[in-house]
């Protein structure tokens, strides 16, 4: 049902009552209407996580994250932070919490431990004050870590017996 009458398509019930033309002329094709106002729905791609969420470098947020999309703080925030995707804790950015994602980023601040399926990226301005567990460690020089680091044993656990 439309909310409007087409004016490129002729009413055939006003047609025949007018002289019978719409029995010699076939009707025009009714637009497709295939949604709300007639205006086409929006495709999305394929179901999976959002692009990306961002925390601000002049916001501070207290709470907790989860979710399967990824993650980018700049500004502060205390809470732990479960996602599916990546974390990217940018230069100049401070979390203070547990952090646990498939890769984790870190050129700001962490005050916590951070646990990754894939990997995790110290930067060269960044700091960690916290253990880190994860499949692969990148280190960069000027960085900073207080804690211990477990990496490179994947499904096997943390390899202590």
């Amino acid at each position: 049902m439309a909310l409007w009458k087409d004016p490129s398509v002729k009413d055939s019930a006003a047609t025949d009552e007018a002289g019978g033309a719409a029995a010699e002329a076939a009707p025009a094709p009714r637009p497709v209407v295939t949604g709300a106002f007639g205006v086409e729905p929006i495709r999305r791609a394929a179901p999976g996580p959002a692009k990306e969420s961002l925390i601000a470098s002049d916001v501070t947020i207290e709470g907790k994250i989860e979710g399967a999309g990824d993650v980018r703080i700049a500004g502060r925030f205390k809470g732990d932070v479960n996602v599916q995707g990546n974390v990217s804790i940018e230069q100049g950015a401070h979390v203070n919490g547990q952090v646990s994602a498939a890769t984790v980023i870190v050129s700001g601040q962490v005050e916590g431990n951070i646990i990754a399926t894939s990997r995790v990226e110290l930067l060269e301005t960044g700091v960690i004050n916290g253990d880190v567990k994860c499949a692969a460690l990148t280190v960069a020089a000027g960085s900073k870590m207080r804690g211990q680091a477990d990496f490179g044993w994947g499904d096997q656990g943390s390899g202590r017996r």
